[in-house]
């Protein structure tokens, strides 16, 4: 019986190598300023000493990463020299020769190896349904597809630019580590990941929790309730000493040097301002509106002054600070307690009601959600960090597939504005065109039936409309010239309704579910 499992999956190299050529594909696409940061800090870790790492400002492009992916970039670094040395100049800012492109972009290929291995790991943890002998039909082959052939990721890393795949590789690789049941190795990873980029501090509560509920309790009461007696310190002094390390061999070169501070002050820079450049897809880009809009009505009603109210600084797309004109301005601390509020059921969920590793992924979804949500200064990239987890959940359960394909298809398309130039809206367009009706097709066939209610396909089916005037209609316009970040804002409050949807479906899923005894 053992060799048609190994035979069953002779097809995920073939997917592995097929998406990994196509990425090749896009190595003269356009790239964004994220191209320039990350040569830059190739050229800082190369060319100055670790104490400048973090002090450096020659480009407006600082090193803010934690020290983890600073000796990641160190390490790339070695091979760049190879292939153009120019490339290492600090001061040598926006180059990009042909070799400097290619390298870079080779490095993104080559370390998303890192992710392909955590999705065949992802693979072999979903529940097979019996009797499928249609690879097609698998939830494996699904899940291996809706992960390495993921839209977002695509343009964000092989087009935009960046190393998300390479992150997310270790995200995947930790969840898929618990669903084992291996949960120092997960633990190890996650704190890999931290010390690599800041963001995942996102679900950082849903690991916490469920580890000091699952793994150092040992054992629950007759009645499902938490067994006190059952703790076990020295797993609790074996979760910090893996956590403790890996902080220490990243951050303890610079704290030696009493430089904690300073490279604190890169990873967390509050005077950004509450939103992005362009407005993520979340419901501070909704209370912008709707500040908006009231300050038109009170113009309008001569309720309010035009002259005294404080410059619409946000509406051209600029980082910067911004007070609103009617609604209270808000705070970084106002974000913080918003996020925590918004996160509270679902962690406690998994510690009065522990529903194992799969309701330990449910938490880390609401988390990564409500952090999207509610943060502040969120990069719309972040919705990737719900994405991907959620796609396995979509292929084992039927409601989590119909959420899935509301988050998916509106957070995707929130990330078109991220690719603006007119060569690559045809290959932004049919590459997500492919993946939603992939998504649909292999979701409806997997669980036998239709996902989306009727208004929710009505809402989807919104978005061919934005998307025509925002990609062909508003170019042509009058409008270009007066109003350029209209598309940014139609776009971001559009799916600010689905990923808000998206939402609060996961939270009524996780409230509505029956409690089940504790799996580990």
């Amino acid at each position: 019986m053992a060799a048609p499992v190994v035979d069953s999956w002779s097809w995920f190299p073939a997917l592995a190598l097929g998406v990994s050529l196509l990425k090749c594909l896009f190595i003269n696409a356009y790239h964004s300023t994220d191209f320039e940061v990350h040569r830059n800090w190739l050229a800082i870790t190369h060319s100055l000493p670790v104490s400048r790492w973090y002090h450096e400002n020659t480009s407006e492009w600082t090193l803010d990463y934690p020290p983890l992916f600073a000796w990641f970039e160190f390490g790339l670094s070695h091979v760049a020299q190879h292939f153009d040395r120019n490339m290492l100049l600090v001061e040598n800012l926006n180059y990009d020769s042909p070799a400097t492109v290619l390298f870079q972009r080779l490095s993104v290929i080559f370390t998303d190896l890192v992710y392909i291995f955590a999705v065949r790991e992802c693979c072999r943890c979903v529940q097979e349904q019996k009797g499928s002998r249609d690879i097609s039909n698998r939830p494996s082959f699904v899940l291996a597809v809706l992960l390495l052939w993921n839209f977002g990721l695509l343009i964000v890393d092989h087009i935009h630019f960046q190393y998300n795949g390479f992150l997310f590789g270790f995200l995947l690789l930790s969840v898929a580590k618990h669903l084992q049941s291996r949960h120092l190795q997960g633990a190890l990873l996650f704190a890999l990941l931290l010390n690599l980029k800041h963001i995942y501090l996102y679900v950082a509560p849903a690991y916490g929790i469920y580890l000091l509920r699952s793994y150092c309790f040992t054992q629950d009461n007759r009645d499902g309730s938490i067994g006190w007696r059952s703790f076990s310190p020295l797993r609790l002094i074996a979760l910090g000493s893996i956590v403790g390390s890996v902080c220490a061999l990243s951050f303890g070169p610079f704290i030696a040097m009493g430089q904690l501070p300073q490279v604190l002050s890169r990873l967390f820079p509050f005077k950004r301002g509450l939103c992005h450049a362009y407005w993520a897809p979340n419901i501070w880009a909704l209370y912008n509106i709707l500040d908006k809009v009231l300050v038109t009505l009170g113009v309008r009603l001569k309720l309010l002054q035009e002259a005294e109210l404080p410059r619409a600084s946000m509406t051209g797309g600029l980082v910067q600070e911004f007070q609103h004109s009617v609604l209270p301005s808000v705070t970084p601390s106002i974000t913080l307690v918003c996020t925590l509020l918004s996160i509270l059921p679902a962690v406690a969920s998994i510690w009065w009601r522990p529903r194992g590793a799969r309701g330990f992924l449910r938490c880390l979804l609401l988390c990564a959600l409500g952090s999207f949500m509610f943060g502040w200064h969120v990069h719309e990239k972040a919705i990737l960090i719900a994405i991907l987890p959620l796609s396995i959940l979509a292929v084992e359960s039927r409601e989590d597939a119909g959420i899935f394909l509301v988050l998916t298809t509106t957070g995707h398309y929130s990330l078109f504005p991220l690719i603006f130039t007119p060569a690559e809206l045809p290959i932004k367009a049919v590459l997500m065109l492919m993946f939603v009706i992939y998504s649909f097709a292999a979701l409806r066939k997997l669980h036998s039936g239709p996902l989306l209610h009727p208004l929710e396909s009505i809402y989807l089916l919104g978005l061919v409309v934005v998307a025509t005037a925002c990609e062909i209609a508003f170019p042509l316009s009058p409008w270009q010239q007066k109003l350029p970040f209209l598309p940014l804002l139609v776009t971001s409050v559009y799916c600010s309704l689905g990923v808000t949807y998206s939402f609060l479906r996961l939270y009524v899923s996780l409230l509505r579910r029956e409690e089940k005894p504790k799996q580990l």
